[in-house]
């Protein structure tokens, strides 16, 4: 009976319901729309949002979309980057075209602004937009081509501050796959809310979250290879030989190497006359390999938001033998963030990040290793199949070997070189670098239009924990030096001499482990209305982030509290003030609080009667900024004020036999009227667009003065105040360096559509001067103060060329610099003392440390169809190196030979000579700072190329895939300089490598 009153009860639900649905279905209507930007192309993407958040439907390739909806529904429409639009579809509504307009939001400091009222020096990029046509896995990787004034730097100022979502993080701790938008705050203005630490500029990086849409999942996988650029070169064994024997001979030695050992390195027995090739093919690979894929989810509606994303990527290794083959780097991180409405007032967001890497490698330094053993020093194999029969002893040795190589090799060596790179990669053991990171931030948005309207409250917390050590298991392993014999008409070895034994005791080894914490904290109280055309904005901020890591006595801490006020009207006149009251423990109690103002002015003429009706200016404004930071950035520690005394362990002889005692001694003096340095700058930006968008300016002139960075003053006080033995000052710090940078950067696009053809060009530069205003300096010269020289100056001895012979050494200056001999640099006598030392250094030109004078790039994109293609170049001029900083090039004693040498100093190659004369002792002369080893650094990089193709939407129609585009991409491909073969080198390290990619993405 139960069953019979339950299918009654179903039954008359049916009869009673269906005429509601057959009413509610006939009811329904179909509308067919179009959604576009207010310059009329379409929107792809965009989302229908119905009344209960249920996402209906996007749009196509074409902007066009068909839903089936009840008359009356009430629908939004929203897409990324564009005003939001609500409707009521009624009944005549077959056909819709739906109008957005841009709306593009910028993360500048606390708040987001729409991208036509920035204030001055602000850049920024659409890093999804840019991701979609040139894959890169570093999240400010081309930045130097896309914005003005950075060059991993700004405006050549050295270390930025990185803040991801609003907290201090390292930049490689995000993908650019993770990424939203990049934004460069670089004048004073910008950054003067953020405190002390971003007084060198900040980039914020503000991750990917959720959106009110169906959920999106996309999916990217990528294969590559990395093929080194260039080798180091250097001679081989035979030719070495002859080279150490002329390095001999100038010196007035007998030569060591005889001419049959050098015809025997040349031709003979390479395992009884070593000529080892660090880069052969023997050794490595020809490229290595590069893997990555990541899966994003995205997704949500007007209560709740998500965005998810995973990665995978894993990196192989040039070397190819022994357990230096399985050298690789992994990485994994799960990015996480939602967003919730918790009501009508109250939202709050979670982010969540955990990374983990593991890199594996050898426990040696190959690549250093290269770069110093001599060619000819040891074998690394010694192949059994030459040794002896009859040799018991060593047919012994062969047996007991726990390292026998391929069944067929002894691992090479002798009392020298007891350990080697090779041996070690064959039986020394791995080691494995172990990172864990875990980043975790939320966040809270009150709306308190109930208490005032226009007033809302946001608060910010993070904390991160960074954990890094090194496990290794480290084996000792025995080498053997062969002898060699040729009593049976070839060459074979008679007796084997073993060096050290095979000893695996399977124990993992912990070390260089590094614990970091990161905890940061921000609240503002954000007041923002609106009167008719006036616009009234105000900010107070509670901020402040503290680093701690091992090893540090001191947390490196960052405090203030803000003010900003900011007023526009009509988005045509422009005004702002930043005040922000920043603190630091670096200093006394009576200095530690500073406040730094400053003040922005801007004006939108193009919206004035003269311009407003112009056809060729869509918009112009200009824009002007001063102001004052106060930073302790120049500050490298804390108690920088304080007298300090430090006792010593025991350094001074007592009267007692065998005792040493114990001295109180002052390492610095004392300064409390020390206090922060300034950064005062005055900045003007013109924000311009031309021809409906065909040309787009955005350009700020600086001019930026650092008053008072901090130094010992050891130049300007009695030298007794300090001294060597003991260590020992009385020496204070003060605020005595001053420097000053002024310069202009710039973007410029040109954007135009040449048939069916959508090109762009970007332009960005920077061209800026730096100047030393003061420093504590004394000189008995002028030209040798570096007041009024660029900061990054490089001084040195001016050349004159190669000492002729005896006669020209006895009739030239004297050299500081030890004996001289024919061939070595001859120096100019500056100061016309008869003697050429230290004195004698002048300026010779600039270092670009921070950035050469002139540094830019381009970006060019051409779309036709579903076919585009990018790219993406650096190039830099004005600034010069030192070649003699690098070992390749300083070269004396027994330093292994780089084909430098070739041309060296010799009587009879006495006019055509390029290199100093070799030398088998220490050449103090001729590796001197000095012009002779100057070059200039101007160069021109293509850094990436990328060509994509979108597959059509009518492909994809029958099938769950919604997008799918495949690309391949190369990277680092070609550099254009006089010294190209020198900028390819990487000299003790692993080299550098041009980088080829086959990607796909697809989304669901």
């Amino acid at each position: 009976m139960r069953y019979i009153q339950l299918r009654i009860v179903l039954c008359f639900l049916i009869i009673a319901f269906s005429p509601t649905i057959s009413f509610a279905q006939l009811n329904k209507i179909d509308v067919n729309g179009i959604v576009s930007s207010s310059e009329g192309k379409p929107i792809v993407g965009a989302s229908l949002v119905g009344e209960k958040d249920n996402i209906l439907t996007i749009t196509d390739a074409n902007g066009k979309f068909l839903i089936s909806v009840p008359v009356g529904s009430k629908l939004s429409v929203v897409a990324k980057g564009f005003t939001g639009k609500k409707f009521t579809v009624s009944s005549d509504q077959n056909d819709l075209n739906l109008i957005l307009s841009k709306e593009n939001k910028v993360q500048v400091a606390f708040q987001k602004v729409n991208e036509r009222d920035l204030s001055s020096g602000i850049s920024f990029v659409d890093v999804e937009e840019v991701l979609n046509k040139s894959y890169s896995t570093y999240s400010l990787d081309g930045m130097q081509s896309l914005v003005g004034g950075f060059n991993y730097n700004i405006w050549g100022q050295g270390g930025y501050l990185v803040l991801v979502d609003g907290f201090p993080r390292d930049p490689g701790t995000i993908l650019p796959v993770e990424i939203d938008q990049i934004s460069f705050l670089k004048g004073v203005n910008a950054i003067a809310l953020y405190g002390s630490r971003a007084a060198q500029g900040v980039v914020y990086i503000t991750s990917k979250r959720g959106k009110v849409q169906k959920q999106q999942i996309s999916v990217r996988a990528n294969a590559g290879i990395d093929v080194p650029k260039r080798y180091a070169k250097y001679l081989g064994s035979a030719e070495y030989m002859s080279y150490y024997n002329q390095a001999l001979i100038n010196d007035g030695l007998s030569s060591l190497y005889s001419d049959e050992d050098i015809f025997n390195h040349a031709s003979g027995n390479e395992f009884r006359y070593p000529n080892v090739d660090y880069y052969s093919s023997k050794y490595l690979r020809e490229f290595s390999r590069r893997y990555d894929a990541n899966v994003e989810i995205n997704g949500g509606n007007d209560v709740a938001k998500y965005y998810t994303v995973v990665n995978f990527s894993n990196n192989g290794d040039l070397l190819n033998f022994g357990e230096a083959a399985n050298n690789q780097t992994t990485r994994f991180n799960a990015r996480g963030n939602v967003d919730v409405a918790i009501n009508d007032f109250i939202t709050a967001r979670i982010g969540v990040n955990a990374i983990y890497s593991n890199s594996r490698g050898i426990n040696a330094n190959y690549w250093q290793s290269a770069a110093t053993l001599r060619p000819f020093r040891y074998t690394p194999l010694i192949p059994i199949d030459l040794i002896e029969a009859s040799d018991e002893a060593s047919q012994l040795l062969i047996r007991n070997s726990k390292n026998l190589v391929d069944g067929r090799f002894l691992l090479g060596g002798n009392q020298l070189e007891m350990t080697n790179p090779f041996a070690a990669a064959y039986a020394g053991g791995y080691s494995n670098f172990v990172s864990r990171q875990f980043q975790f931030n939320t966040g809270v948005d009150a709306n308190l239009s109930s208490v005032t309207k226009g007033l809302s409250l946001h608060t910010d917390f993070g904390i991160d924990y960074d954990t890094q050590y090194s496990t290794s298991f480290n084996n000792t392993y025995a080498v053997y030096s062969p002898t060699w014999n040729t009593f049976a008409g070839f060459d074979q070895i008679g007796s084997l001499q073993k060096i050290n034994d095979d000893t695996r005791n399977g124990i993992e080894n912990l070390a260089n482990s590094f614990y970091r914490q990161i905890l940061s904290f921000s609240t503002h109280l954000d007041y923002k209305r609106q009167f008719e055309k006036n616009n009234f904005g105000a900010m107070f901020i509670v901020n402040g982030f503290q680093r701690t890591a091992s090893g540090d006595y001191h947390k490196e801490s960052n405090a203030n509290l803000g003010l900003n006020m900011s007023y526009n009207f009509d988005s045509k006149y422009y005004a702002e003030f930043n005040q922000a009251i920043v603190h630091s423990a670096r200093f006394a109690e009576s200095k530690r609080m500073m406040p730094s103002p400053t003040l922005t002015l801007g004006w939108r003429l193009s919206e004035e009667n003269f311009l407003k009706n112009s056809t060729s200016v869509d918009n112009l404004k200009l824009s002007f900024s001063a102001g004052i930071l106060h930073t302790d950035l120049s500050s490298n520690g804390y108690y920088r004020y304080q007298q300090i005394y430090s006792q010593t362990d025991g350094q001074w002889f007592s009267w007692r036999d065998g005792a040493l005692n114990r001295s109180t001694d002052s390492r610095q003096g004392e300064n409390l009227g020390l206090t922060f340095a300034q950064r005062r700058e005055v900045n003007a930006t013109i924000d311009a667009s031309f021809f409906k968008g065909m040309i787009t300016l955005n350009s700020t002139l600086y001019m930026n003065q650092m008053r008072g960075n901090i130094a010992p003053l050891a130049n300007r006080t009695p030298n007794y105040f300090s001294n060597g033995f003991p260590n020992s000052s009385f020496v204070p710090f003060f605020n005595i360096n001053n420097d000053d940078r002024s310069g202009v950067d710039f973007n410029i696009n040109f954007n135009k559509k040449v048939g069916a053809v959508d090109l762009s060009l970007g332009i960005t530069g920077n061209y800026y001067h730096s100047k030393i205003d003061q420093r504590d300096e004394v000189s008995e010269f002028d030209y040798q103060l570096r007041q009024g020289r660029p900061i990054d100056n490089i001084y040195g001895l001016k050349n004159l060329g190669f000492y002729v012979d005896e006669a020209d050494i006895a009739s030239s200056p004297v050299s500081a610099f030890g004996n001289v001999k024919p061939g070595d640099i001859k120096y100019q006598d500056v100061n016309g003392d008869g003697l050429v030392n230290a004195q004698d250094e002048v300026y010779l030109g600039k270092a670009g440390f921070n950035g050469a004078p002139l540094f830019g790039g381009l970006n060019f994109t051409a779309k036709w169809k579903n076919l585009t293609l990018f790219a993406m170049a650096t190039a830099q001029f004005g600034a010069y190196a030192l070649k003699n900083q690098s070992a390749y090039f300083n070269i004396d004693g027994i330093d292994k030979y780089s084909v430098n040498v070739r041309n060296s100093w010799t009587f009879e190659n006495r006019e055509t000579a390029t290199f100093p004369r070799l030398t088998t002792f220490t050449s103090d002369n001729n590796y001197r700072n000095s012009d002779f080893w100057m070059y200039s650094t101007n160069r021109f990089d293509l850094s990436r190329i990328q060509i994509t193709f979108d597959f059509p939407k009518r492909i994809l129609q029958s099938t769950f895939v919604s997008d799918l585009s495949a690309y391949v991409n190369g990277a680092n491909l070609l550099t254009i300089s006089q010294e190209r073969e020198l900028m390819e080198l990487n000299i003790g390290g692993a080299p550098q490598t041009r980088f080829f990619n086959l990607g796909l993405k697809a989304s669901f």
